[in-house]
């Protein structure tokens, strides 16, 4: 795999490549790990949900895995785990994402996308001085506000501590071009302060009445943070570490994957005009056209790694047990073998089973909850800003280098003509 910047800012052509020339490829990771990679859709579709393929790094021919790990406290999570302690832990944190309960989300999303694109609003209105030239950056003015605030309010990771999380994760995002001193710095960080966050949940007051009484307003006890504690405390479902692991990766994949998914989904539309024009022109479609963006460049480029049981068939391959394999999720849902035209970027595509959030009992818990914030992020930009265009030319956009996903460091955008005010209703 190559992490070549010309290679991440457009790796689809290599996607075309891998696919024409068969389903399943043995290749070396920067890190210089070697894996099997799947890259045909039907091949996996299957391979995510194969339970003969383990996410525990136990399972992995010894000598294979090894390097930097996370610390026992942050590594008991569900990215390293199989029934049934999968089961029972993705039992407690999927009841925060219930469709209901991210339903319930959806004003208070609205409210900071408003927020945000007032300031967006500003920006685009004044930066240069005049009509048509200002510009606004929509990583740090909306995707990565966006993304903080509600992952903080739903873990209960408070609003002052956001920003620094999002430091610490940035780097083990990277961690394929870090220095280990910077992750291992990174690691105690995360540690350390979700350490601290259960120590304050578990003696913050648990009712209503309690809180009242105390005159608590730091610590609310409807957050998930809280009612992990108390699985934790009341009914010894969880460990320590399983606890504290639960709530980082919740965090981190939660913040991760709504940014990409914005920015990533803004660039595909600002990119491709007649999708563009076809969403302005139909907004009632804004559902299924985020379901497109997720297919056309969601937020992950490869699922994360999993061992060989035993001995298994692949495509056309023979996976040995404890091989290392993973899952090239964006060149399947580019395949010409599932999708009619998988290049073009089709908002009115109907039979669109993508696998953007994984498949089988590993799907992404958070989805629910990533459209909804795609889903009104998106729609409220292009009904605010009827004229936006990128700031700069495609090819000056620059990409965090990493494995598993495409992270754009910055999207400048312009306005191409004055609009007037069309702050949403509230």
């Amino acid at each position: 795999m190559n992490l070549d910047p010309a290679v991440m800012a457009d790796p689809f052509p290599l996607y075309r490549r891998l696919r024409a020339a068969g389903p399943v490829h043995r290749v070396t990771l920067p890190n210089g790990r070697s894996v099997w990679l799947v890259t045909r859709y039907e091949e996996a579709r299957a391979a995510l949900a194969d339970p003969r393929l383990s996410l525990d790094k136990r399972s992995a021919a010894p000598g294979t895995w090894s390097g930097f790990g996370l610390p026992p406290a942050l590594d008991a999570n569900l990215l390293n785990m199989d029934p049934p302690d999968h089961t029972r832990i993705r039992r407690l944190i999927a009841a925060a994402f219930t469709p209901r309960r991210v339903e319930s989300l959806r004003g208070r999303v609205q409210a900071t996308v408003d927020e945000c694109l007032d300031r967006v609003a500003d920006r685009l209105a004044g930066n240069a001085g005049a009509a048509g030239q200002g510009r606004a950056e929509l990583v740090a003015e909306l995707a990565l506000p966006l993304a903080l605030t509600t992952m903080g309010e739903l873990i209960g990771v408070a609003a002052e501590d956001r920003r620094d999380f999002r430091t610490w994760t940035g780097v083990l995002v990277a961690q394929e071009t870090g220095q280990p001193a910077d992750l291992a710095a990174a690691v105690g960080n995360i540690y350390r302060y979700f350490a601290g966050l259960v120590a304050r949940k578990r003696t913050a007051p648990r009712s209503l009445s309690e809180r009242r009484q105390a005159n608590d307003r730091q610590e609310p006890a409807d957050d998930l943070m809280s009612a992990l504690v108390a699985a934790r405390d009341d009914e010894d479902r969880l460990s320590e570490d399983e606890l504290i692991s639960a709530a980082w990766l919740t965090t981190f994949a939660g913040n991760e994957n709504t940014i990409r998914g914005i920015v990533n989904g803004i660039l595909a539309l600002l990119t491709n005009p007649q999708a563009l024009a076809h969403l302005r022109a139909h907004p009632q479609t804004l559902s299924a056209a985020v379901e497109e963006l997720m297919r056309y460049d969601g937020p992950a480029q490869l699922g994360i790694r999993r061992f060989a049981l035993q001995d298994l068939t692949i495509g056309d391959v023979t996976v040995r047990a404890g091989d290392a394999v993973m899952v090239a999720i964006a060149c399947a849902n580019r395949d010409e073998r599932r999708f009619a035209d998988p290049d073009t970027l089709d908002p009115t595509r109907t039979d669109n089973q993508h696998l953007a959030f994984g498949n089988g009992i590993h799907y992404c818990f958070g989805a629910p909850l990533a459209r909804l914030e795609a889903e009104v992020a998106i729609g409220t930009l292009l009904r605010r800003f009827p004229d936006l265009a990128l700031a700069v030319p495609e090819a000056e956009l620059r990409w965090q280098l990493s494995i598993r996903s495409r992270d754009l460091i910055e999207l400048p955008v312009r306005q191409l003509t004055p609009a007037a005010d069309s702050r949403s209703t509230r």
